[in-house]
């Protein structure tokens, strides 16, 4: 895995990584990078409460109250790819059979580890002469556990 930890760098050395074993006592031998994935959003959602007190004069007052994540992956499907095989299957699949631990590992070393809801968004369609998709999005179930580079 790259260290970067100056300069600019390719997208390409984020690297997503799941538990096949659908995140019960995540092992390195259960983690998996999924195949054929070609780009990748990230969307944190802050949930903001705010009032107005009189003391601040019609100003409004708020406080972060809580977050999520919602990473955004989207390629082609690749059939006997362990990774892509398993989220792939998981396309059907609902309550803690659609869940398992999503690694973020970063340019920088640093690491992103959470438990995750994964929504299979995108499965084998697409014109006669296309590659098949598989896109899905990876939410956060809890709070996530983020690992500094080293």
């Amino acid at each position: 895995m790259p260290n970067t930890t100056t300069g600019v760098y390719p997208v390409y050395e984020n690297q997503f990584m799941v538990d096949i074993q659908g995140g019960n006592g995540t092992t390195e031998a259960d983690l998996k990078t999924v195949a054929d994935m070609e780009s990748f959003q990230v969307t944190i959602d802050g949930n903001v409460e705010e009032w107005r007190p009189f003391d601040q004069q019609g100003w409004v007052r708020r406080l972060m109250t809580g977050k999520s994540i919602t990473i955004s992956i989207s390629g082609k499907r690749n059939i006997g790819d362990a990774g892509n095989d398993y989220i792939e299957g998981l396309a059907l699949k609902t309550g803690d059979a659609a869940t398992t631990t999503l690694v973020w590992n970063f340019p920088s070393g640093a690491k992103l580890t959470m438990k995750a809801v994964i929504d299979v968004k995108e499965w084998g369609s697409g014109d006669s002469t296309a590659v098949a998709p598989l896109n899905w999005d990876a939410m956060s179930d809890g709070k996530p556990t983020f690992t500094p580079a080293g």
